[in-house]
């Protein structure tokens, strides 16, 4: 763990430090914006996953009926034209009333008349997801995001560099926009751990820089193979050394169709192993495929796709396949916004170890309805209905399938 705050705060220091050099006597303007989201919801019986438990929601006997679900703060200073620095702060009730930073990078992006450049170094989302645009990597859509972008909120993060390469329609005349996108990272070793443990599941709780995320008591963790593996995960973690990479092409048409598509590699050693955080590193490597369409002036369509493996183990002992989808329909009339959205998740298991089964499947849709009061007030309600089975339910006495309703009412204050 030292090492690898140690090398994020290497990180920042030398962006910081490259910064100051280059904004010398410039002047700084800086932005704030805020968002509090306040819900009522119904409990599940069964004790989420937050809390080493085998439910497949957020809120469970021991959280509050009513109360603040997420609390985000975003802040942004310009330095100079060409360089800004960025930083969102969240704050989640459970397990443990979290506060941290879910990014903070300095952005380089100079004035171009043709092609533009842009560079990020720090800690940030890769921009994958079409789901999440607004405030704090929030879906201005429903409450809850699909299981696909959950888990991208829980165990994805990059630290370090991204590239981009930017052809901007209204400069050549076109009516085509193309990027190019490419990025150097560490600190996301453990990814694919949930995947393999808990498997994919629809929430909107994001992990912070250097947390550790629990799961239910995987009763193979008890055995000598996997002895050394805690019941957690530390997503954001450096073990193996290596370097992980992704790279991208956005495209988009006119503004009215956009699509993303991204392969993503870690680059983990599957044998690499930290005693002292029971954390190993997982060979974590997947394709995402992002379109979103304007149907209409008031109606989107947004869909998006993710393929992939991953691995641990000095012989690749866990071993898993997974996919993940879903389609949303949105429709915004007067001060109105309805959004449906339907999923599924699988994880395949790939290896020989039968004491530790890793396969599991998620199917979900979600429905919701939202009002616009005024620039700083939103409310709506959502219902979301989850299909979940897990193979390492049985192994731990419990029924191979679990379903279960959420029903959540919310307000949000932006600022």
């Amino acid at each position: 763990m030292i090492q690898t705050n140690m090398s994020k705060l290497v990180v920042i220091a030398f962006a910081v430090a490259l910064l100051s050099e280059c904004t010398q006597a410039q002047e700084v303007t800086g932005q704030l914006n805020g968002l509090v989201e306040i819900t009522a919801t119904n409990t599940s019986e069964q004790k989420s996953w937050l809390r080493q438990g085998w439910g497949v929601t957020r809120f469970d006997a021991d959280s509050d009926v009513l109360g603040v679900s997420r609390a985000v703060l975003s802040g942004r200073m310009d330095f100079s034209s060409a360089w800004s620095a960025h930083a969102v702060a969240q704050y989640v009730p459970e397990p443990d009333h979290k506060l941290g930073f879910t990014e903070a990078y300095i952005q380089y992006q100079p004035l171009a008349q043709g092609y533009q450049f842009s560079a990020r170094i720090g800690g940030f989302y890769p921009r994958m997801s079409l789901e999440n645009p607004a405030i704090g990597w929030s879906s201005p859509y429903t409450l809850h995001y699909s299981g696909l972008n959950a888990w991208l909120a829980e165990e994805i993060r990059t630290f370090g560099a991204e590239f981009e390469l930017k052809r901007a329609a209204r400069r050549f005349r076109s009516k085509h926009d193309v990027s190019f996108v490419g990025a150097l990272f560490k600190g996301n070793d453990p990814a694919g751990t949930l995947i393999a443990w808990r498997g994919f599941i629809p929430h909107d709780r994001q992990s912070v820089f250097n947390e550790r995320v629990a799961f239910a008591r995987v009763k193979s963790l008890y055995a000598r193979q996997l002895r050394f593996q805690g019941q957690y995960v530390e997503p954001f973690s450096e073990i193996d050394g290596r370097f992980g990479y992704y790279v991208g092409v956005h495209w988009s048409y006119l503004k009215r169709h956009s699509l993303r598509a991204y392969w993503y590699d870690n680059n983990g050693d599957p044998g690499a192993l930290n005693y002292t955080t029971k954390q190993y590193a997982w060979d974590s490597k997947f394709w995402s495929l992002a379109w979103r369409s304007k149907v209409s002036s008031q109606t989107q369509f947004i869909a998006q796709a993710l393929y992939g493996n991953t691995a641990m183990g000095p012989r690749r002992g866990v071993n898993n396949d997974f996919y993940s989808w879903y389609a949303m329909l949105s429709h915004t009339f007067s001060d109105y916004r309805v959004s449906g959205r339907v999923e599924q998740s699988k994880v395949m298991d790939k290896d020989t170890w039968t004491f530790d089964p890793n396969a599991s499947l998620t199917n979900g849709v979600t429905l919701n309805v939202s009002k616009t009061i005024s620039e700083a007030w939103q409310v709506g309600a959502e219902f979301q209905f989850i299909d979940y089975e897990a193979q390492s339910r049985p192994v731990a006495y419990l029924p191979l399938g679990l379903s279960e309703q959420v029903w959540r009412i919310s307000a949000q204050y932006q600022f």
